[in-house]
């Protein structure tokens, strides 16, 4: 089928034919990422929205083409309205029922479902509601701490909208809770410090992408309050 690479993508390499997206795995632990997405979508489906898994292949995934305009674009136009629909997706999100994504590890008290990479830039949004129509990109799900989702989303902010952090109140409100400033930035930077690693265990390592998460890294330990 003639295949036409999506924007917006960046760890991996995603196309689509119009009907559906093909997803396939490069660089760290490709069969573990697409393990994760894979028992992700299965679990959450029915309680999150996600795209339908068609078929699975080696090294890749192929998934139903949903409608919604993705959230970076969005965001800018209904910064308030993006943010809270993603806040509260963020809460429900926490509350998924671990033991329908048992198999992705131990699941300790206290903790929840994480996406992993969560925030604006892996949702379709009704353009119209900004309500999410899908959650995209689950390879980096596990088991762990509520705030890692809504810290995270903060970061995506902060990072690339940093104009539009006045809104972050909408994010929080939508969540229902906003976590210790101290906890939220904590989480930040170990997951900066997490992606500078991966960064670092291509098979190749790209100078640019180990100096890009340093800088980011460097970055986020200076956010302000």
């Amino acid at each position: 089928m003639a295949e036409a690479v999506l924007k917006h993508g960046y760890t991996n390499a995603t196309a689509t034919d119009g009907r559906s997206v093909v997803k396939r795995y490069r660089g760290p632990d490709g069969d573990l990422r697409r393990h994760n997405e894979i028992t992700a979508l299965s679990g959450v489906a029915g309680q999150i929205s996600v795209p339908p898994l068609l078929a699975v292949a080696d090294g890749e995934i192929t998934l139903g083409l949903v409608s919604g305009r993705p959230g970076q674009e969005l965001l800018e136009e209904k910064p308030e309205e993006v943010l809270y629909a993603t806040g509260r997706l963020a809460r429900r999100l926490a509350t998924v029922d671990l033991s329908l994504v048992a198999a992705l590890d131990a699941a300790p008290d206290g903790t929840v479902l994480v996406h992993g990479d969560f925030g604006p830039q892996n949702l379709l949004l009704d353009e119209d509601t900004a309500e999410p129509t899908a959650l995209l990109d689950w390879e980096f799900a596990h088991v762990g701490d509520p705030v890692e989702d809504i810290a995270w989303a903060e970061w995506i902010v902060r990072t690339h909208h940093a104009h539009l952090v006045p809104t972050l109140s909408a994010l929080f409100a939508g969540y229902g809770a906003e976590p210790p400033w101290g906890v939220r930035r904590e989480s930040m930077l170990a997951k900066c410090q997490w992606l500078l690693g991966f960064a670092r265990r291509w098979p190749d390592p790209a100078q640019a992408a180990v100096e890009l998460w340093q800088r980011r890294l460097a970055a986020t330990a200076a956010f302000p309050r």
